[in-house]
C-alpha cells in the first residue's frame, strides 16, 4: 500500500462539519495518520448533514464519504477533565491539531493554543474561524453561505442581473477552497518547522477566503473603480463572452478572448459566415456595440443543435469555450476519469472526489472509507499508553466512547 509523503505525520482533527475537517483529509490523502476527535454517540454533527431536509436521499452518508475518508475515530466527551487528559497525551505525540470549534468552547474544553503549545513545541496548532480571531466578531459562528458567500460579496456579485434576487450557495462550495488555503497554511508552518524545529500557530476563516475569492472586483473597488450596471444575459456587452442554450436544453459559454482573430471561425463553425463580412460586425467595437443584436443571433443558432454536436464542431476549431456541467455529467465524466479527479474508494467500486492537488513521485494513498464513531478508540487509546483497565475506567468515567 502507497504510504504517500506525509507517512509518520500525526494529525488530530479536533473540528467539525468541513472546512477544517477537509484540510486533515487532503493530508490523509498524502499519507498522513489522521485521529479524528468527536464526541461519544452521535459524533461529529457533519455526520447527519444528509438527513436535513432539501438534501439528496441516498444510502450512503455522502457528505461523511467525503470528509472523512482515510481517518480513524476516537470518541472523547472534552467537557469532561479525564477526556482533556486523554487529549494532552495524544497532543504530545501530535504535529498537527486542527480545530474550528468557537473561541469559547475551546476555552471550555481546554483546547486553545494556551492548553496545548506547552505540551509539545513541535506542534501546529491549526485554527479556523468564521471571521478571523480579532474583533468583535471573533466569537461569532459562521458557514460558508454565510460568512464566506454572503459576506464577501459573491452572494450579490453573481446574480443573474441587478433585478434578480441574490444567488443561493451550495453545499460546501465555499468550505473546499477555504480548506485548500487552509491545507496551504498547514503545510506552510510544517515546512517553517523544517527551518526551525518549532511549531507554530496558524489560521484561516471563512470570510477572508471569501474576499480573496471575490478580490479582482474587491481590490477594484479598493481602488475607487465605478461599476457598470450587471446586465442579464440577453444584454451582455461581449457576445462572445456569453452563455447560450442548445436544442436539448443544455448550455454551454463562450469565452473568446482573442475576438479578433477567433470571431471569424465562430462565425464558421456556427455556419454564419455572412457575420463575418456583415458592416454591423465588422471590427470589434462594432460587436460590443450591437451585442444585443448578436447575442439574439447566436440564440437562434445555438437552439438549432445539441450541445455534443457544439462540443465537437468548436472543440474541431480550437475555440475558447466551457460546457454548463450538470451533476449528471460527473460519473462518467473521462477526463475527470483520467486525471484521477474521481477516483474508487479502497476495495470498492463507489468513486469519490480527490484532492485537487498532484506531485511527481508521490502517489495518493487510496481512499479508505470514513469511520463510524468511535471505531478506533481502543487502537489509539492503546498506541498513546493505556491499558485494558485505564480504558475500561475511561468508559465508565463517560469520557470516552
Amino acid at each position: 500500500m502507497e504510504k504517500g509523503i506525509f507517512a509518520g505525520l500525526k494529525v488530530l482533527d479536533c473540528a467539525s462539519f468541513i472546512a477544517a475537517p477537509a484540510a486533515a483529509t487532503v493530508l490523509s490523502d498524502f499519507g498522513a495518520d489522521v485521529v479524528k476527535i468527536e464526541p461519544p454517540g452521535a459524533g461529529d454533527p457533519y455526520r447527519n448533514l444528509p438527513n436535513i431536509p432539501g438534501y439528496p436521499t441516498s444510502e450512503h452518508n455522502f457528505a461523511w464519504l467525503l470528509e472523512a475518508r482515510n481517518k480513524k475515530s476516537i470518541a472523547l466527551d472534552l467537557a469532561k477533565p479525564e477526556a482533556q487528559a486523554v487529549l494532552y497525551k495524544l497532543v504530545e505525540e501530535a504535529d498537527v491539531f486542527i480545530t474550528n470549534m468557537p473561541p469559547p468552547v475551546r476555552t471550555k474544553l481546554g483546547i486553545t493554543y494556551d492548553h496545548l503549545a506547552h505540551l509539545n513545541d513541535r506542534l501546529i496548532y491549526a485554527s479556523f474561524t468564521g471571521y478571523g480571531e480579532k474583533g468583535e466578531e471573533a466569537n461569532k459562528p459562521g458557514f460558508d453561505s454565510n460568512a464566506y458567500w454572503a459576506r464577501s460579496g459573491l452572494m450579490d456579485l453573481v446574480r443573474a442581473d441587478t433585478d434578480t434576487t441574490p444567488a443561493r450557495s451550495v453545499a460546501g462550495m465555499g468550505d473546499h477552497p477555504c480548506a485548500m488555503a487552509f491545507y496551504g497554511a498547514i503545510v506552510t508552518a510544517l515546512y517553517q518547522r523544517e527551518k526551525t524545529g518549532k511549531g507554530s500557530h496558524v489560521a484561516s476563516n471563512l470570510m477572508a477566503n471569501g474576499v480573496w475569492a471575490a478580490s479582482v472586483l474587491a481590490q477594484a473597488k479598493l481602488c475607487g473603480a465605478k461599476f457598470a450596471e450587471r446586465r442579464p444575459r440577453e444584454r451582455a456587452l461581449n457576445a462572445v463572452a456569453n452563455h447560450y442554450q442548445c436544442k436539448d436544453g443544455r448550455w454551454l459559454i463562450l469565452s473568446l478572448l482573442s475576438e479578433e482573430k477567433q470571431f471569424p471561425t465562430l462565425a464558421r463553425c456556427l455556419g454564419r459566415e455572412d457575420l463575418i463580412t456583415d458592416p454591423r460586425f465588422a471590427t470589434k467595437p462594432d460587436r460590443h456595440a450591437r451585442s444585443v443584436e448578436l447575442i439574439k443571433i447566436f440564440d437562434e443558432t445555438f437552439a438549432t443543435r445539441d450541445l455534443a454536436e457544439w462540443r465537437k464542431i468548436l472543440d474541431g476549431n480550437g475555440l475558447v469555450f466551457g460546457i454548463v456541467g450538470i451533476l449528471d455529467d460527473i460519473p462518467n465524466d473521462k477526463q475527470m476519469l483520467d486525471n484521477e479527479v474521481l477516483v474508487p474508494f479502497e476495495n470498492d467500486t463507489m468513486l469519490t472526489i480527490s484532492s485537487p492537488i498532484w506531485i511527481d513521485g508521490a502517489k495518493k494513498v487510496q481512499p479508505r472509507k470514513p469511520p463510524d464513531v468511535g471505531e478506533h478508540s481502543d487502537e489509539i487509546l492503546r498506541g498513546a499508553g493505556y491499558d485494558d483497565a485505564a480504558i475500561k475506567q475511561l468508559r465508565s468515567q463517560g469520557a470516552v466512547g
